[in-house]
């Protein structure tokens, strides 16, 4: 009996975030959004980069919600909250920050290919 490899786990995540997002009116605006996050990241830090989402989406952040559940609830990463992976990131500790920015880089590398593959694009 074969088990899942956390890579596995993670693109299977990523994937169904994709799929989900596809019917969204703003499928190509969070897609273009994911796909400038990890250099955000790299130069601000994941709180900021993920603040900066929040204010560009304004209310409805599906790709916040698909990152939270992917940090918080799959991986366990810090201590679950309400307002989500911004709010866990500000309760937790340098380790949690460390742990969570490697998640997410590393989901965000699945969640832009199939973005990709699936057509949707940012024009």
């Amino acid at each position: 009996m074969s088990r899942e490899t956390l890579e596995q786990r993670r693109a299977q995540h990523a994937w169904q975030a994709i799929q989900e997002f596809k019917s969204e009116k703003k499928a190509k605006e969070l897609a273009g959004h994911a796909k400038k996050l990890p250099m955000r990241i790299k130069a601000a830090g994941l709180g900021q980069a993920l603040a900066f989402l929040n204010a560009k989406m304004e209310r409805d952040n599906l790709l916040h919600e698909a990152l939270t559940n992917w940090v918080v609830t799959q991986r366990q990463i810090g201590q679950p909250e309400k307002q989500g992976l911004i709010a866990t990131l500000i309760k937790g500790d340098s380790n949690t920050l460390r742990r969570a920015t490697d998640e997410v880089m590393a989901w965000l590398e699945w969640f832009n290919r199939f973005a990709e593959a699936e057509g949707l694009k940012s024009e």
